[in-house]
């Protein structure tokens, strides 16, 4: 049974571990670009 818990708390320090440095190293910041779309107006 210790095994367990300690086996299962080293997964989420792992896990912490690995989110961590994923956010920090992970570019999740999208492309930006400009768009221009031409839109056609019904004035009548």
């Amino acid at each position: 049974m210790r095994f367990i818990f300690r086996f299962l708390f080293l997964l989420a320090i792992l896990a912490g571990v690995t989110v961590v440095s994923y956010a920090y190293i992970g570019d999740l910041s999208p492309q930006r670009e400009p768009v221009e779309t031409p839109v056609t107006l019904d004035a009548n």
